[in-house]
């Protein structure tokens, strides 16, 4: 006996899609500005806040996409959506946040040694583009705050434009040294910080986009405590090939072969899906809605049969 279940995953609306785009377009302005910012001014902060936002601009566009395509239905050959395009990203995202953070702290160490010798050409033209992009920043938040806690999508998109915000206060902070003080080094100080702030994020990034790509148990959920749960069900005597991953933000799956009484009825039997569905929805730190359980009467010897040594 086979049963399949599942709700509804993350909840993709027309309204976090317009949201998430209104997001994108306001970090994707920024980002062309800033490098441009960069480029005029000389300004190490500048050039790598830039970096910082394009990996955003990446994720925000991931997100973007996945918001909209998660909204079509699933087809035979794209059984889930393009749902891990956002995961693909992420990982491509991390990557290139890791270089332009390393590149970044290269750089920093050979501007305050000397060995650079670019200084900043325009401190107040620096100072304008990083109020520009914290306005921008604070305008995303804004735009993201009342729905960032709907599902990890969004969540994520907040995340994002909250870090770029910090960047731009570096970038501010930085400016207001360097015109009090006069002392150009304070860029590179600066540049420097903000790639050590990026360097973490970068790394996390990569991690769970591979814990994804490697369909690892997802984070928060113990396999052991699930079977043992599964198996305290009335009926059920067993659980085996017990199997959890995620397939994208917010979607985690699970599959299992149930062995139960082989006296069951095809009532109790569907008593005993409805429980081992509330089991993994309702009882662990990380609800999974989508679950695929095969039920198997005791005795049961055919292909995927637990196999039993004395």
């Amino acid at each position: 006996m086979a049963h399949q279940h599942g709700t509804g995953t993350a909840a993709h609306t027309a309204g976090h899609h317009q949201r998430l785009l209104t997001t994108l377009v306001l970090t994707g302005t920024i980002f062309v500005a800033e490098v441009i910012g960069a480029a005029v001014t000389g300004s190490l902060a500048l050039l790598v806040d830039a970096g910082h936002m394009l990996t955003d601009v990446s994720v925000l566009a991931a997100s973007t996409v996945t918001a909209f395509m998660m909204r079509r239905k699933p087809t035979k050959s794209r059984t889930w959506g393009w749902a891990r395009l956002e995961v693909i990203t992420a990982a491509a995202g991390g990557l290139l946040l890791l270089f332009v953070g390393l590149y970044a702290l290269v750089e920093a160490v050979m501007r305050l040694t000397g060995q650079e010798a670019d200084g900043i050409k325009d401190v107040r033209l620096l100072l304008f583009f990083g109020v520009l992009g914290l306005a921008a920043n604070i305008g995303s938040i804004m735009v993201l705050r009342a729905q960032s806690g709907d599902n990890m999508n969004m969540r994520a998109a907040f995340l994002e434009v909250v870090n770029d915000a910090l960047g731009s206060v570096a970038v501010i902070v930085s400016a207001v040294v360097m015109m009090a003080t006069g002392w150009d080094g304070f860029d590179a100080v600066a540049g420097g910080v903000i790639a050590l702030m990026m360097i973490p994020r970068a790394y996390v990034l990569v991690r769970d986009a591979m814990r994804v790509l490697l369909e690892e148990t997802p984070t928060g959920l113990d396999l052991d405590q699930v079977r043992a749960h599964l198996e305290g069900v009335d009926h059920v005597i067993a659980v085996h090939d017990l199997h959890a991953s995620t397939v994208a933000s917010g979607m985690p799956i699970l599959t299992a072969h149930v062995i139960v009484d082989k006296q069951m009825t095809m009532e109790e039997a569907g008593r005993v899906l409805e429980q081992l569905q509330l089991c993994l929805c309702e009882h662990f730190p990380v609800s999974v809605p989508h679950t695929t359980f095969q039920l198997e009467p005791e005795g049961y010897t055919g292909p995927g049969a637990a196999q039993i040594h004395a």
